[in-house]
């Protein structure tokens, strides 16, 4: 039964005030663009606002379905923490946070992480209508925090499909996902540039390579990414694109030694950039990480190559997407000649 939406003592707001609650990472900041694209189209007169890290606002930026953004910096908090003055910082961030927050007089509060940093801050919101994940789908006791809660149905095996269940106290119907991702006039010229004057033509295939990942045990090994590459070079007839983020350079430049063909390296990028980059893109090859996921949601097809984390559940999440599952959860049993097929049926028009 969908309870309804309780209206604050006094309030005559046509319309309602709604808080998305997901903090990171960027490929799970990603996963939820659909929910804010789903309450836009069928609350046109809401008002949406998301609460995030700082480190992952900048993909809601200009956002068209986001009215507000309120950036927390939770990393940072937990370092300050250390010392009494940094606590006493903390504790003056907090109360212009709280401040923020019940300015925005939320009618609904919707946390999409499950956890207890995202639960105290959905509390924080003092929304009347709190909802959550259900017991079985949270984690550190988040349920305490939301009053409303959700077990997603069982068709519901990808987490952007468990986040949409989210929406159904609200009325929102199950709908097929959707995802914006804003385009940078800026930044597609930019990396137009850089693949001009590196030769490559509008006709030519690129495929990106992308060896990293958040934690050591999710990516796949160096060699099998040379070996993934030699051959979609030969074989595959494409141009290579190293892509690498802070501290991998080193990984795509190992990559890249010793191939027949030669690869690009990509530039540093900044997040508007990247997705200039995965637009022009035939292909993107990468290990679970944010950049994986956002050429899937800009609609390059897209293979996620999975060991601890489930590719049913967190892989790329479109009709050209696939994820690879390892048959023993590391990532070193994923073989090139695996990926490599999975890759060119991919490629196929």
């Amino acid at each position: 039964m969908t309870p309804p939406v309780p209206a604050r003592e006094g309030s005559r707001r046509p319309s309602l005030s709604i808080a998305i609650v997901k903090l990171s990472a960027l490929g799970d900041v990603i996963h939820a663009l659909p929910v804010a694209r789903a309450l836009r189209r069928h609350l046109p007169e809401a008002t949406l606002t998301w609460i995030v890290e700082a480190r992952e606002q900048a993909i809601l930026r200009d956002h068209p379905d986001i009215d507000r953004v309120i950036p927390v910096d939770t990393r940072r908090w937990r370092r300050l923490l250390r010392t009494p003055a940094g606590a006493r910082e903390v504790w003056e961030k907090l109360g212009r946070l709280r401040t923020r927050v019940r300015h925005a007089r939320f009618d609904v509060a919707v946390d999409l992480q499950g956890l207890a940093k995202s639960g105290f801050l959905t509390l924080y919101s003092r929304a009347p209508l709190r909802i959550g994940f259900a017991r079985s789908h949270c984690r550190e006791l988040n349920w305490l925090f939301t009053n409303h809660h959700v077990t997603p149905p069982a068709r519901a095996v990808h987490v952007v499909d468990q986040y949409l269940s989210l929406l159904s106290p609200l009325g929102v119907p199950a709908t097929p996902a959707e995802f914006h991702v804003p385009v940078r006039p800026k930044a597609d010229r930019c990396m137009a540039d850089f693949l001009g004057e590196h030769g490559v033509k509008s006709t030519d295939r690129i495929v990106a390579l992308n060896p990293g990942a958040g934690r050591p045990e999710k990516r796949w090994p160096v060699a099998h990414f040379r070996a993934l590459a030699e051959r979609l070079g030969t074989e595959g007839e494409a141009r290579v694109l190293l892509l690498w983020g802070p501290d991998e350079i080193h990984m795509a430049r190992q990559i890249g030694d010793e191939l027949s063909t030669r690869p690009l390296l990509a530039p540093p990028t900044d997040l508007d950039e990247l997705a200039a980059l995965l637009r022009r893109c035939s292909l993107m090859v990468a290990n679970d990480t944010g950049p994986l996921h956002l050429a899937a949601a800009l609609g390059t097809p897209a293979l996620g190559l999975f060991g601890p984390t489930r590719a049913a559940r967190n892989g790329p999440y479109g009709p050209r997407c696939r994820g690879l599952q390892s048959p023993d959860s590391t990532m070193a049993a994923l073989s090139p000649d695996t990926a490599f097929t999975a890759a060119r049926a991919l490629l196929e028009p």
